[in-house]
């Protein structure tokens, strides 16, 4: 009878107690401990002094009311502490409550949200071009999802401003790189490179540097007719760029060398 009694008055503690893996406790009151509003109340108090004793009463109430609106909300304030935390190892934690958030309340206002911050946990940690990108793909990847599921949402439009800043630096990797190929006169492959770009990121922001490695690249190669479509369209579309002149000494070079037509 004793152990029974023990076991039942530890249960009933444990009620009115809040533990986390440090074995650190904190005992509430049984007034705040049976409303889902004062629960997570209580947490936001704690959220900027003790944020580890804040999680403990927004993870309450999750584990307490698993349907209230104040659990939605607990959920995502706990992926934001994360969130906020900025290294890498606590962005994996809030991509994946993020992620939970989503698969919980699929229909819930916040999970345009939810899905952008998926993407932010993977943008924030992301290199600089020249560096690997698999962050920054990572991030355009989830971006997209936003822009695909939540299409009307507040998100949805500042997801498309990061999807392009994503695919600006993706570009900037595989121009970098295309350029080491045509200086290292790999020509084979710094035209399938330069190809690529304009296929997959049209908007890039240095494309008539694109359009005359591109076009130099073939004429080096000797596929010299193949060169002048690219060397034309960096001559009219970019009037101002500092590869024109080149361009045009190609083009007269080229034209000068035309075999001429059989009469």
């Amino acid at each position: 009878m004793k152990k029974v009694a023990l076991v039942v008055f530890v249960a009933f503690l444990c009620g009115l107690t809040l533990w986390n893996c440090k074995e650190k406790k904190v005992v509430i009151d049984p007034a705040i401990a049976s409303s889902d509003e004062a629960l997570f109340k209580a947490g936001q108090s704690y959220i900027k002094k003790d944020p580890e004793k804040a999680l403990l009463y927004f993870r309450q109430v999750i584990d307490s009311f698993p349907k209230s609106f104040y659990a939605q909300r607990a959920k995502l304030a706990i992926a934001d502490s994360y969130f906020q935390k900025k290294d890498e190892g606590s962005m994996i934690l809030a991509a994946s409550e993020y992620r939970e958030f989503i698969a919980l309340y699929p229909y819930s206002p916040s999970a345009s949200y939810a899905q952008y911050q998926i993407g932010m946990t993977s943008f924030k940690n992301a290199l600089q071009p020249g560096r690997d990108q698999a962050k920054t793909t990572q991030a355009l990847a989830e971006f997209k999802k936003v822009v695909a599921n939540y299409p009307l949402s507040e998100e949805a439009k500042l997801a498309q401003e990061k999807i392009s800043e994503c695919e600006e630096r993706l570009a900037t990797q595989d121009f970098l790189i295309a350029v080491f190929y045509y200086k290292s006169s790999a020509l084979k492959a710094s035209t399938g490179r330069l190809a690529e770009i304009l296929t997959n990121y049209p908007s890039f922001t240095r494309m008539d540097e694109v359009y005359f490695y591109l076009a130099d690249s073939y004429y080096k190669w000797g596929k010299r007719s193949e060169s002048v479509p690219y060397f034309t369209k960096l001559v009219s579309d970019y009037p101002n760029s500092k590869f024109v002149k080149k361009a045009q000494e190609r083009l007269r070079e080229l034209e000068k060398n035309a075999p001429k037509p059989k009469e």
